[in-house]
């Protein structure tokens, strides 16, 4: 049962604002009995009571003189509960405004009416000091109480990562959260100048100080890591194998808006577009965040038509969403998969119905189908990212990695020829280079065909462009490892010495528009993946964040095809700059059209008698670099 002080405190705090007269008159009264406090702590309290009527006459004078002050900066107009330093600077000139008044008062009283002016100058001073204070403390109070009553019981103990890059704007946001969320005990700065200092009243640490006991001792439930200093935090694996270690919470924010880098501070408003979510391992991996300009890629897509193939897989979607911001006059969104392709749908009619699109579920491979539909959509762009793409599948399906992959590119590239498309954009792999499977060789086969076809038209621009994996996507290990650590294990892992390049979809989407729209044709973009993630690494921080117990990891050895290392460039190819910064150009080998033509119309016709080792072996001929890795096709390399 609560007492009746936190009977008082909670209707208090229950009322949306204190009208604003009672604020004048606590603050009035405050400096009412400063007067008489400083009177009696100067002259005693014998001389008080003697001249006990003066006194009060007196003050009562001042009180007048401080509600002008208070009339004139308005500090009573604020929300005592949400005071911030600009209330209690009006406090202080409202105060300070008064005190000169009353010391004018004060110097003319004493010659005429000395008995309404017994206070000395001195007084007078020290009596509005006192006032000011006591307006000060009890604003601040107020504030704390206000404080700990809305603090909801589970809020976490945090320290903000980056005190002065972004880290007092996020401060002052999680302070002004209802009900608390996060109690802030601290930053962690790495100016080694801030050590030891005092922000918002918390302690600054630094970065290189015994953070694991600051954060034991100081029961630390989380780190919230500052907007602009995220990627030194992704980049720093130590400091993040730490707080992992003392099973300690990690949070970004997921900014509705781009940040630009360059800024030194963040004001509180700018997290109001943001959320603070807790980190999963994707957002640890070590990266450099990706600008694109996306606005002079906007400019080139929209009013125009564009046609996406593999609307509906993890590239393919994401690229439907970034182009439909543009505003294009009208997209064909083209996948064979029918319920993820209703998802499309669906989400085209709720956030982008000013757009016409339209979503159709039928393959590639259908070249009477894919006619009609160029025949009558007429495309200005075409965004080819439909693809068989998983390694084992099609190890040991080849026959369909030619039909899906192979013969369907060359269906939608010539399609692009014959109808004028104005680029044609194809998306490949880092599986492509050196390849050690079917499903990288016949990206590679595809690359080959756009190149060489680009070279035999000035109507269509063909532009490639590769990366590795991305983050999440449709079958890939993070997902894969999220289910089975939740299914309590054991993780697999190939190999523990596997490692593989990453970059999120909406990046590499970004990417693929920026090379697609501002490329010249011919070229095959490379894109610079960051560093190499060694997969076990990658299991092993799941498990830790995950705060499962008794999850093992569990190495099954390296599936057919699969390499230990991938590459976006063989060892017979250079790159060189381009319009972006993470965007590089392949100098690869040129082929003759009429002479791919021929061996690729040749491999179809060979994949649809559906003999794997007459497939792959054919496959081989067109890439002579294409060497198998633990699979059955090995035999046709000796």
């Amino acid at each position: 049962m609560k007492n009746p002080l936190d009977k008082i405190i909670s209707w208090y705090f229950t009322k949306n604002t204190l009208p604003y007269w009672c604020v004048l008159i606590a603050d009035s009264l405050f400096v009412f009995l400063s007067g008489i406090f400083t009177f009696w702590t100067f002259r005693k309290t014998a001389v008080l009571f003697d001249f006990r009527f003066a006194v009060l006459y007196t003050m009562l004078i001042y009180t007048a003189f401080a509600i002008i002050g208070f009339r004139v900066f308005r500090t009573y107009s604020g929300i005592v509960r949400y005071s911030s330093f600009v209330d209690l600077m009006r406090v202080g000139y409202g105060s300070l405004l008064s005190m000169v008044i009353a010391l004018i008062y004060s110097v003319i009283a004493e010659k005429y009416v000395c008995c309404i002016a017994i206070l000395s100058q001195t007084e007078t001073v020290v009596t509005f000091c006192v006032a000011t204070l006591l307006m000060w403390a009890g604003r601040v109070m107020v504030k704390n109480l206000y404080d700990v009553m809305v603090s909801d019981k589970r809020a976490m103990r945090v320290l903000i990562y980056g005190a002065l890059s972004g880290g007092i704007g996020l401060a002052k946001y999680i302070n002004s959260q209802n009900p608390k969320k996060f109690l802030l005990q601290g930053f962690i700065s790495h100016d080694k100048q801030a050590k030891h200092m005092l922000l918002m009243g918390k302690q600054v640490y630094n970065i290189n100080d015994n953070l694991e006991d600051i954060i034991t001792q100081k029961h630390i439930d989380a780190v919230l890591i500052s907007p602009l200093r995220i990627d030194d935090f992704r980049n720093n694996q130590q400091i993040q194998d730490m707080l992992i270690k003392v099973g300690c919470k990690i949070y970004m924010t997921q900014q509705a808006k781009e940040i630009n880098p360059n800024e030194d501070e963040l004001d509180e408003d700018s997290f109001h577009s943001m959320q603070l979510k807790e980190v999963s391992v994707e957002d640890l991996l070590p990266r450099q965040e990706i600008v694109v300009d996306m606005a002079s890629v906007g400019a080139l897509l929209k009013d125009k038509r564009v046609l996406i193939t593999g609307s509906a897989g993890s590239i393919g979607s994401e690229m439907v969403r970034q182009v439909a911001v543009y505003k294009p006059a009208k997209m064909m969104l083209i996948d064979q998969a029918e319920t993820p392709e209703h998802d499309i749908r669906l989400m085209m009619e709720k956030e982008f119905p000013d757009v016409k699109a339209e979503t159709v579920v039928t393959s590639i491979c259908k070249e009477d189908r894919m006619e009609q539909i160029f025949r009558d959509f007429k495309p200005d762009y075409v965004f080819h990212a439909a693809a068989y793409k998983h390694v084992p599948m099609m190890e040991n399906n080849p026959s369909e990695a030619v039909q899906n992959n192979i013969y369907g590119t060359k269906v939608i590239a010539d399609l692009s020829v014959k109808y004028g498309v104005k680029k044609f954009v194809m998306v490949s792999t880092d599986k492509a280079v050196n390849p050690t499977n079917v499903m990288g060789c016949s990206k590679r086969i595809c690359e080959i065909y756009v190149q060489s076809l680009g070279k035999t038209t000035d109507k269509t621009q063909f532009i490639t462009t590769r990366f590795g994996n991305v983050l999440g996507s449709n079958g890939s290990v993070i997902p894969l490892f999220r289910e089975q650590i939740k299914n309590g294990g054991p993780v697999t892992v190939t190999d523990p010495r596997i490692v593989r390049f990453f970059m999120l979809i909406p990046e590499a989407c970004k990417l693929v528009l920026e090379a697609g729209t501002k490329g010249h044709g011919g070229e095959i973009f490379v894109f610079d993946m960051g560093q190499p993630v060694k997969i076990a690494d990658l299991a092993q921080r799941m498990i830790a964040l995950s705060g499962a117990k008794g999850v093992k990891i569990e190495y099954t050895g390296l599936r057919a095809g699969e390499k230990l290392y991938e590459e976006v460039l063989n060892e017979l190819e250079g790159t060189k700059p381009s319009f972006h910064k993470k965007i590089r150009i392949a100098e690869v080998r040129e082929y003759d059209y009429e002479e791919v033509s021929k061996e690729i119309n040749e491999l179809i016709a060979t994949s649809k008698q559906y003999d794997d080792m007459a497939t792959v072996k054919k496959m081989k001929e067109i890439v002579p670099e294409y060497k198998s890795n633990n699979s059955v096709y090995e035999v046709l390399d000796k």
